[in-house]
């Protein structure tokens, strides 16, 4: 019966939780002064410390202050993603089927005590330490402790009886009884969890790092250019240094790669509120690129809310909403005996009292109201031996001894069961399976699984049992439960917006073709019954032929997870990017294959959700389709930052450039630089990497895997906006000497001018397609507000007169502002005005 609640409660205080120490975590101040470790960043702190000593004590005090609080925003886009990393890993521990008053209950398995009775099926984790109370064909995969591949069989009855916490069950089905937990298991003694969330390098960042280390280049040799050329001039020589290092931390993209990876966890963290928790963040990048999604029907397409339509016994159909079906004994022992329904009857409703899986419990449901009625019926036999259903087979069989009669029943799909028979049973007679008893009943099948209902044959012996090959062989024939389970509601709208997004949905079930094929022209998968094909259908075809013809097949029926490995590998060789749902343990080979592997959270075994790239919360078709848009949205503000922020340094770097080639005074100084780096580089970048979606992204095509991050003229925009802001900069500059005004108000201007520029610039960023004055500038508060907290500060050291002296600054009047805005509005008004009137005609 397992132990009590109380018992367990108990139990959790005086053993602690069922966990493996984490690895140890980065700390806070460690992430923080990580946002100081390079090189650039040390020379402009040694060159600040020098310049304090030197008698600028206002200058060294503020540059240190504007490398530290660069340095918080750093810390707090690095300790914002570690905090959400460590939040989804939570989200995903391994849950534990266990018996606790007398009922089964699914908890998180931290949560095991010593004592506990855990259930555990083909395809689980096993949760801790145990041994084994009830097995059935127990076979597992004990690699991970013991290195050896092969699988262990294991008895209950035997003295190797122990399971271990981190093992597989391949195959069967047990009951355990919980030893040991957490750090006192053989896992905890030899090695570490794997972690839900895998940290592998995002294929992104990689480029994008690489990507920095050339720039970094670039912009350190144009430093030293612009360096030695105002030495040359005559200038002071700490002075241009000073320079030269401020404007190497302004131009350098260090945040680049940072931001990228709070975009994704933002991404995943946006997914996980629409029920799509993702385990390795390349996913993320890759979902954006999704062409295909290869789906499971039940649960995943349909609401998995199954319930008995039809039953076919004594030769015709009987609707069951009708009511008026006569009572057949022996289908209902085959469907009550043969099936894995888990049961608690502590509960006070009928349904509460069920647990298992929607087809087992529907079988129930049909034949009895209450759990009294069932408990009753259950205690008139027990069970003896088990084959259990496997995706391949298609059918499960049971031993029951009854009135000391030991009958087998057996179920499954109708024509694994139907050439398992050779006799049926018509009204209470056991008659040889004639032909045209053959025949009407394949036709009543068909007719049924043209209705979209799942149909499922039993079958049943009495007398010469062996528990070998021969169990299943002389069977006679019952009868057909045909189940309804429609299609969820959502679903035909996310497959309408998958097929407008350039991408091909695909079912993939294990039920009848028909059944399969009325379901997939409900959703709008598929319009022909050509484009179905079965399993047996499949194994005729040779790779080649299926690599010609899989482009017009939607639906897969009546496959075999060794199928799904093939079909995915088929879409792979025709360049498709493929997602592929699964839920056994032999699917995890086709998840690993798949470009995006998809593991079902509801129904899901834990190798599958350990092989998956990402998990269904919810189990759900339309999620799948969320995530990907999701995908595309954080791979598009990947994009808008990396346009913003390359553009923005190109522009600080040509400033100085162009101001020493023309033999110009320097147009900013250190402090100023620093000033424009930390006012246009933090906040604005962080706020695009939350920007909302294009209303029409999941209107294109989906990108190509292979696709640089520079493709589709990114490049152009990054390097003609970069050299604009350049130019206007300078221009402003000019235009302040060209009135007369001192270096000090012609800095300003071009101080203004730069920050306003990019400040502009960063809404135009938000869209590659729409004008200034097509987009909404409301959408995304976030860069409102930080635009207009680095417009604060920008007015801040125009008009405070304590910043001022700091800053170098004069205040400005209005016609001073008019230049500014001219010069650094003028390039975006043109712009959106071409692309305005481009877009209307």
């Amino acid at each position: 019966m397992g132990l009590t609640i109380e018992e367990a409660e108990g139990r959790l205080k005086k053993y602690g939780l069922n966990k493996l120490e984490n690895k140890k975590k980065i700390s806070a101040l460690k992430i923080f002064f990580s946002q100081f470790n390079d090189f650039i960043t040390w020379i402009l702190i040694v060159a600040t410390v020098l310049s304090g000593l030197m008698g600028e004590k206002a200058d060294a005090i503020t540059i240190f202050i504007i490398v530290i609080m660069n340095g918080i925003l750093g810390f707090i886009q690095e300790f914002r993603t570690e905090k959400s990393l460590e939040a989804l890993s939570k989200l995903a521990a391994p849950t534990a089927k266990v018996i606790r008053n007398g009922g089964v209950l699914v908890i998180n398995a931290i949560y095991l005590v010593p004592g506990d009775l855990v259930i555990l099926e083909s395809g689980d984790r096993v949760p801790a330490d145990c041994i084994l109370t009830e097995e059935n064909n127990v076979m597992l995969d004990e690699s991970l402790l013991t290195g050896e591949s092969a699988g262990v069989n294991k008895s209950a009855s035997s003295k190797d009886n122990n399971i271990y916490m981190g093992t597989i069950l391949l195959t069967g089905k047990a009951k355990a009884k919980v030893i040991t937990t957490g750090m006192n298991t053989e896992m905890g003694k030899i090695a570490d969890m794997l972690h839900s969330i895998e940290e592998e390098k995002s294929p992104l960042k990689e480029r994008l790092a690489y990507l920095g280390k050339i720039l970094v280049m670039l912009c350190i040799i144009i430093c030293v250019v612009v360096t030695f050329m105002g030495i040359s001039r005559g200038q002071d020589k700490y002075a241009m240094f000073l320079l030269g290092v401020s404007l190497a931390v302004a131009a350098i993209p260090e945040g680049l790669t940072a931001i990228v990876t709070v975009a994704l966890a933002l991404g995943v963290s946006r997914m996980l509120k629409r029920k799509a928790l993702v385990r390795k963040l390349p996913a993320v990048e890759t979902l954006g690129c999704t062409s295909v999604i290869c789906t499971d029907k039940t649960g995943t397409l349909t609401e998995n809310n199954m319930t008995v339509k039809s039953l076919y016994f004594d030769g015709q159909v009987y609707d069951v909403d009708k009511g008026e079906i006569p009572l057949n004994l022996v289908m209902k022992k085959a469907f009550t005996y043969c099936n894995d329904c888990n049961y608690d009857f502590n509960a006070k409703k009928f349904e509460k009292c069920l647990f298992g899986d929607p087809t087992e419990t529907a079988l129930i449901k049909a034949f009895f109201e209450n759990s009294k009625e069932l408990q009753g019926f259950l205690n008139k036999s027990r069970r003896l031996y088990e084959i259990p259903f496997n995706s391949t087979r298609k059918i499960m069989s049971v031993i029951v001894k009854e009135n000391d009669k030991e009958i087998c029943y057996v179920k499954g799909a109708p024509e694994r069961v139907i050439e398992k028979c050779n006799y049926i049973l018509l009204d209470g007679l056991v008659q040889p399976m004639l032909p045209n008893y053959k025949n009407h009943l394949i036709r009543a099948v068909e007719s049924m699984s043209y209705k979209a209902l799942r149909c499922i044959a039993c079958a049943y012996k009495v007398s010469g049992i062996m528990k070998n090959d021969n169990l299943e062989t002389n069977l006679i024939f019952i009868g057909v439960a045909g189940i309804i389970d429609p299609p969820r509601k959502e679903v035909k709208d996310a497959v309408i917006k998958c097929k407008i997004a350039g991408i091909k949905p695909v079912m993939i079930t294990g039920d009848h073709k028909n059944t399969a094929y009325a379901i997939g022209k409900d959703l709008d998968i598929c319009k022909y019954s050509e484009e179905v094909i079965t399993g047996d259908e499949l194994d005729k075809l040779s790779d080649k032929e299926l690599d010609k013809n899989i482009d017009n097949l939607k639906i897969f029926a009546r496959v075999s997870p060794k199928h799904k490995l093939r079909i995915v590998k088929a879409f792979k060789h025709k360049n498709y990017i493929v997602a592929m749902t699964g839920d056994g343990v032999n699917d995890a080979p086709a998840i690993k294959e798949a470009d995006i592997g998809i593991a079902m959270g509801i129904s899901g075994t834990d190798v599958t959700k350990e092989a998956a790239s990402m998990i269904l919360l919810d189990d759900n078709f339309a999620t799948i389709v969320a995530a990907v848009e999701e995908g595309r949205v954080i791979y598009d503000n990947i994009r808008k930052f990396i346009r913003y922020l390359l553009s923005c340094n190109l522009g600080e770097v040509l400033t100085m450039f162009l101001a020493s080639l023309f033999y110009l005074e320097n147009p900013l100084l250190p402090i100023q630089i620093l000033f424009v780096n930390l006012v246009t580089d933090g906040l604005p970048a962080i706020a695009l990497g939350v920007d909302p979606a294009d209303s029409d992204i999941m209107f294109e095509k989906p990108r190509g895997k292979n696709e640089s991050v520079f493709s589709r003229g990114l490049t152009e925009k990054i390097v003609i906006r970069g050299c604009l802001i350049g130019v206007c900069t300078i221009m402003a500059f000019i235009g302040g000497k060209y009135y007369g005004m001192n270096i000090k108000a012609c800095r300003t201007l071009a101080l203004g001018t730069l920050v306003l520029s990019q400040l502009i610039h960063v809404f135009e960023c938000r869209s590659e397609k729409q004008s200034l004055f097509e987009i909404n500038p409301f959408t995304n508060l976030y860069l409102i507000g930080a635009v207009g907290i680095s417009i604060i500060m920008l007015i801040s050291i125009v008009y405070i007169p304590f910043l001022q002296n700091v800053f170098h600054t004069i205040p400005l009047n209005l016609g001073q502002w008019l230049i500014i805005l001219f010069f650094s509005g003028i390039i975006s008004f043109i712009n959106s005005l071409y692309l305005y009137l481009m877009h209307k005609h």
